[in-house]
């Protein structure tokens, strides 16, 4: 039975009532009349580029590509080590999608601009193969993919998410409990390393470490500058099953399980596991479990089929149409599938609720559905420090990746110590692999034969908890920085992992307690990022980082290098 207990009916301290609260409460007037407007204009002259960029023949874009390329390597040879600061990207720190202040920038930098990187550059549809630039997001991919009946294995829900930041950071989707993180279905990465070198690694050449290390390591090894990526064949619908569910935390936790992971292990059998799979947990005692299977034009117009067409503007938002299951009993519906891959997007998940209170109104949605969602850089670019600050204290944007036989136990943990709802469940891999990344399965897990694993691969699930914690809406007080640095501690104790694009109170220490640094640290030693860019601890790290902070980290890292750390990995 679950130990999660309803909030205890106490008298506890009001929290202060602060300036900021009162600019929060009235911040929608700038979204409405500055973030909305600017974000359809940014939306739509980006659509307008991605268009001209169709138009040319994938060999014409091969070779800009190629150009941009060598311009990458010549910016690279002007750096004069002594001199400029550690390499990054020349992207406006407010455009990163994401919850980190990105204050490494802040610090003296030397910029690479790979702002020309956004192009499709060629789908091999004999090979399953779609090679692309890594500012192309998942929109952009979506659009061009589906129409042909392909899409990536793994096809992240938000538009704005890019194939640069699901590979060094992380991605999920509800197909990864088939085929694992975004990262896992890449075929193979064109990187600009430290000393310009243009290299292609896949996991089975001479670069197979770095092809292995990249992912999580958040730019820190090399420029990525193109990347194969793994195809499936995808009919025009999804048919999607809502199915709610009661009980107490650890019996919504088995539900999920059982919706998508066979009892009997059988879990490579198409015929026992769902195409897609996503759980919504509304309350500790309610929650919805949605699996879908693609189908065709023909099955979804059959007599009797609901169609859902959720790519207009006036629909309601996901997350609350899914919750009505919880009244209405489990229903099927058949939701076109591009619709269906970008179905968080408006709402920002619920997010979009605390944005603009009003926003799920019919009303709203109605006359100004179709500006939404704003684009998460403007919002970012219109805080101030103070609001920024607020949010990190008083608000959790945080995902979880826990093993799928505790995820019962992190739910009740989340509940008696945040008490945010609606979390966002969503299953995936992790595989065994020939060496040993950032991420990796607990040992010996496969003797366990648990619900979900494979031989070659443990069942994680995402937990995304994203909303104002229970205390702050009551007006009580809550420390932010002392809960967060507390699930952080209990990620670590379970074998799980952050995901870096969340604000951190991680200490280096425990930072490589989470994540493994051996494959990662040799990675920065051979191919000489050490120096050039900064180590991946310091730029998720949460605060400023001064110039000097940063220079000594990397300078302690030079000065541990021993001449056994540049032979080839074996």
């Amino acid at each position: 039975m679950s130990d999660a207990k309803a909030p205890a009916a106490t008298v506890h301290p009001r929290r202060k009532i602060q300036l900021v609260d009162f600019l929060l409460s009235f911040r929608w007037i700038i979204v409405i009349f500055f973030v909305l407007p600017f974000s359809f204009l940014y939306y739509f002259s980006i659509y307008l580029g991605d268009l001209k960029s169709e138009k040319k023949s994938y060999k014409q874009r091969q070779m800009e590509h190629d150009e941009n390329v060598k311009e990458v390597v010549k910016r690279l040879e002007q750096r004069n080590a002594e001199k400029d600061g550690l390499v990054c990207t020349a992207r406006p720190p407010w455009v990163v999608v994401g919850m980190r202040n990105v204050d490494y920038k802040r610090a003296r930098h030397f910029e690479v601009d790979l702002s020309k990187f956004r192009n499709i550059l060629d789908i091999d549809t004999e090979r399953m193969v779609a090679k692309v630039e890594p500012l192309v997001n998942m929109g952009q991919m979506s659009r061009v993919a589906i129409p042909m009946n392909l899409s990536l294995a793994v096809l992240a829900e938000l538009d704005d998410l890019t194939v640069g930041g699901l590979i060094n950071g992380f991605g999920v989707e509800g197909s990864s409990h088939i085929f694992g993180l975004f990262s896992d279905t890449v075929v193979a990465l064109e990187v600009v390393l430290a000393d310009g070198k243009v290299v292609r690694a896949t996991k089975d050449n001479e670069y197979s470490d770095l092809f292995y290390a990249i992912p999580w390591s958040q730019g820190t090894l090399g420029l990525l500058v193109s990347a194969e990526i793994k195809l499936i064949p995808v009919d025009q619908y999804v048919k999607l099953t809502y199915k709610p569910v009661r009980g107490n935390l650890k019996e919504l936790a088995q539900a999920y399980a059982d919706s998508f992971a066979p009892k009997d292990g059988d879990q490579d059998n198409p015929s026992k596991v769902p195409e897609m799979v996503e759980g919504m947990i509304y309350g500790p005692t309610e929650g919805v479990m949605m699996t879908g299977m693609y189908a065709s034009r023909n099955e979804a117009k059959r007599r009797g089929n609901v169609i859902n067409n959720y790519g207009w503007w006036f629909k309601p938002w996901f997350y609350q149409h899914a919750q009505t299951a919880l009244k209405r009993g489990e229903f099927v519906e058949y939701i076109p599938t591009r619709d269906y891959y970008h179905r968080h997007t408006r709402s920002l998940y619920w997010e979009g609720k605390l944005i603009l209170p009003f926003g799920d109104q019919f009303w709203f949605r109605f006359l100004l559905g179709w500006l939404m969602p704003p684009k998460i850089a403007l919002l970012k670019a219109t805080q101030s420090e103070a609001i920024r600050n607020y949010y990190h204290d008083h608000h959790v944007i945080q995902d979880l990746l826990v093993p799928l036989y505790k995820v019962g136990d992190c739910l009740e943990w989340v509940h008696r110590e945040m008490e945010v709802y609606p979390i966002w469940l969503c299953p995936h891999r992790i595989y065994k692999l020939p060496v040993r990344p950032m991420i990796y399965p607990e040992p010996g897990f496969e003797k366990h034969k648990r619900q979900g694993d494979t031989e070659y691969a443990q069942m994680y699930t995402d937990i995304g908890v994203y909303y104002v914690p229970g205390a702050v809406l009551r007006g009580e007080p809550f420390d932010g920085s002392e809960k967060c640095r507390q699930l952080e501690l209990w990620l670590i104790e379970n074998h799980g992992f952050q995901a870096q694009y969340a604000v951190t109170e991680l200490t280096e220490k425990n930072f490589w307690r989470m994540f493994d640094n051996s494959l990662y640290e040799q990675c920065r030693r051979k191919y000489k990022a050490i120096g050039t860019f900064m180590s991946v601890y310091y730029k998720s790290k949460k605060g400023r980082k001064t110039e000097k902070e940063v220079q000594e980290a990397e300078q302690e890292k030079a000065e541990q290098e021993t001449p056994e750390a540049d032979e080839p990995a074996n």
